[in-house]
């Protein structure tokens, strides 16, 4: 008896002694990094950065690399401090993906394409056949083509209209500045004339013998210039087309689906216009199809069979209504034939054309619809859907002249489906749902659709996804996710990842937030530029409003976004710390002002009616505001975990890099303020099928063992 009890105390003694040593040893490796007093003065408001130092843009300064390294070793000793779950999650996710899988076939011309990923690899192999039945030929082979690169994506892919050349857009830094190469079907030589620093965008003259390209701006990224290539002939003996002088416009380019047409987009936030070149010309200069004006937003669809143009258009209408016109009178929008008018309560958000119907895509009440219009007649034919929240999108539907159409439908219990519809009769035939593998059910999960009153009286939109048999009401882990910007909408759609929590008792939810489009034009508006606080309250009375019904305990409630929605994430820690026990923050714009008041900055000047312009004192006093960094102060944190890739083009990797170190200044209490680099990365985080989800399974460790603390 008194030697069990002499063990009990060593054992006993030992556990008191230890975890003040590791959190010693864990304190000791913060990343403590210099600050060198930088001020910046604008409308008799002065602002310090300590750490403004940390912006590189060359990312090659010793001292900046080695606190990046830093933060990476920290997050380390994090985890080997405590439970570390990142590889037993990362095994339970990627058991759930078949390791062979092949796409859905698509036909374009004399051929079908489509993606096969082999086991083993991380990048897919794209194959063409005549029909199921002949033999496959491989394009191009991904992982032959990352093999000596840290970081590898194909972003972009095209066959020309002979079908003898592939040209394709490939990022080897993250940075999206994408070099085209093409690649000579015939023999399998790839051509050693490339295009470099491109945007990715493609489109074919008619005979094959010129591609259109769009270069980026050195310093800014911006895609500024089309050019036209000669197959086969150097870059620098490129024509140049067309030149945005405009900085807050951004331009594309792209063939229409009947090939007849290139078009080239030339868009900012509120404003567009369209330019057109015959591909059968395509030394012609191109033809403006209407002038841009301000508030004027517009997109077209060829439609030769009537040979006329769809126009998706707010001209008098803000949730957008479909017209057409002839080519030779687009100039004059009082020509304009109305299709589908305007509607206060449904978002045209897309239409395609068929010889003898259109497709149209809407939004009504927060969820997506797709219906069928016979042009003879007008009668309508919509595709129903099942769940009370879902993802439905038009896929790859490239070839004008066919007789079905293509729609994609998930939910958040109801695995990726790809279905085809005949267009004369909307019956449709499911082609694939992705499979998941091991023990699952989507019976076994439960998805509800609610609106929280917020604080204005403003009903918002929430879905919800929870295991039946672990639900127990003011009893669970709560995630709560946004984004709200942009006007993008956040659709309820299924991540096979998600179930790794869901198994384990989380609810996870989508708040629907205004500066989306989910209740149209004007649910964009009012969370925009003088409005963006409506964004982040929101988020706030969404996730207390879900606590007040039952979905989540107090105390156990988590938050993730990225990007825009790591904005989010900064705004609404710094307004309510206390509600959420844990953050997480992907590639955060979180350092509003000085970004906004730099136009060498990627992405800065085309973002001006989004933001706002630090230049003017109204919106930069608005923005201050809500400016997460800028708006730090003595408080006790959340657990935060913070991501960034170095190679970001749209948040520089210094925007959450500082934001890390201020907050670790400013924290009162000790829950740990995490970041995490991707060295070689950009805003999309690591490349690969199965490496890229390494980091959902170490967000996913980060939850669970804050949760379990």
């Amino acid at each position: 008896m008194i030697n069990w009890y002499l063990k009990f105390l060593l054992i006993y003694s030992l556990i008191l002694l230890l975890n003040p040593i590791n959190a010693e040893i864990l304190n000791n490796k913060v990343p403590t990094p210099k600050k060198v007093p930088v001020t910046f003065e604008a409308h008799g408001v002065t602002r310090v950065d300590n750490y403004y130092w940390m912006r590189d843009d060359t990312r090659e300064d010793e001292e900046v690399i080695s606190h990046l390294e830093s933060e990476n070793k920290y997050i380390e000793s994090w985890f080997d401090s405590g439970e570390d779950l990142r590889d037993k999650l990362f095994e339970e996710i990627t058991d759930r993906i078949p390791k062979k899988e092949d796409s859905v076939p698509v036909r374009l011309k004399s051929y079908e394409y489509f993606r096969r990923y082999e086991p083993g690899n991380e990048h897919g192999i794209y194959i063409r056949r005549k029909n199921k039945n002949a033999k496959e030929f491989v394009l191009i082979d991904v992982n032959e083509l990352a093999k000596d690169s840290e970081f590898y994506q194909l972003a972009n892919w095209s066959i020309s209209p002979k079908e003898d050349l592939m040209a394709y857009a490939e990022d080897t830094t993250g940075r999206r500045e994408y070099n085209i190469k093409f690649k000579n079907l015939n023999t399998g030589q790839t051509y050693k004339n490339g295009l470099s620093n491109s945007s990715g965008d493609m489109a074919w003259s008619s005979d094959g013998r010129y591609l259109f390209y769009v270069l980026r701006d050195q310093e800014t990224l911006l895609p500024f210039k089309l050019f036209r290539h000669e197959i086969g002939s150097s870059q620098s003996e490129d024509v140049l087309v067309y030149e945005e002088k405009d900085p807050t416009f951004y331009l594309s380019v792209g063939n229409s689906r009947s090939m007849q047409f290139i078009e080239i987009n030339i868009s900012s936030t509120t404003s567009s216009e369209v330019r057109l070149i015959n591909s059968g010309s395509p030394e012609e200069p191109p033809y403006i199809f209407l002038k841009r004006e301000s508030d004027h937003l517009y997109s077209i669809e060829h439609d030769p069979e009537d040979n006329r143009f769809l126009i998706e258009t707010n001209w008098l209408a803000k949730n957008f209504r479909l017209m057409a016109i002839d080519l030779e009178k687009s100039e004059d929008k009082n020509e304009w034939d109305e299709l589908i008018p305007h509607r206060e309560d449904v978002l045209l958000q897309s239409a395609l054309a068929f010889p003898n119907h259109l497709v149209v895509m809407e939004r009504e009440n927060g969820l997506r619809h797709l219906k069928i219009i016979t042009k003879k007649d007008n009668t309508e034919r919509s595709i129903n859907f099942n769940d009370p929240a879902y993802s439905a999108y038009l896929a790859a539907n490239p070839e004008y002249y066919s007789d079905k159409f293509y729609f994609g439908y998930s939910s958040l219990r109801t695995p990726d489906s790809l279905f085809s519809s005949k267009l004369l009769t909307g019956r449709k035939r499911l082609l694939k749902q992705a499979e998941v593998k091991g023990p699952f059910s989507k019976s076994d999960y439960k998805v509800e659709r609610k609106f929280i009153e917020g604080r204005d009286g403003t009903l918002i939109p929430v879905s919800l996804v929870y295991k039946r048999n672990t639900f127990k009401k003011n009893n669970n882990p709560l995630f709560v996710y946004g984004y709200g910007s942009y006007g993008n909408s956040i659709d309820a759609g299924f991540s096979s990842t998600r179930l790794s929590l869901l198994d384990r008792g989380y609810i996870f939810a989508i708040a629907h937030i205004r500066g989306g489009q989910e209740l149209g034009r004007s649910w964009y508006e009012d969370g925009k530029m003088f409005n963006k606080l409506n964004t982040f309250y929101d988020f706030i009375d969404v996730t207390k409003g879900l606590l007040k019904e039952g979905f989540g305990q107090k105390g156990r409630v988590f938050a993730g976004g990225g990007s825009a929605g790591g904005l989010l994430m900064g705004a609404v820690v710094n307004m309510e710390p206390t509600l959420y026990k844990g953050i997480i923050s992907n590639v955060p714009f979180v350092d509003v002002i000085t970004t906004m008041s730099d136009p060498s900055i990627p992405l800065t000047t085309g973002e001006y009616n989004e933001w706002g312009n630090p230049e003017n004192k109204d919106e930069f006093e608005y923005m201050m505001r809500y400016s997460p960094y800028d708006n730090i102060e003595n408080l006790e944190y959340p657990s935060i975990l913070v991501t960034a890739g170095l190679w970001d083009s749209q948040v520089q990797y210094y925007e959450p890099s500082k934001y890390v170190a201020k907050l670790r200044d400013y924290n009162t209490g000790k829950n740990p303020i995490l970041f995490k680099v991707n060295m070689s990365a950009g805003h999309g985080g690591v490349s690969g099928r199965f490496e890229s989800l390494k980091e959902v399974a170490m967000e996913y460790a980060f939850l669970i063992r804050v949760d379990n603390k």
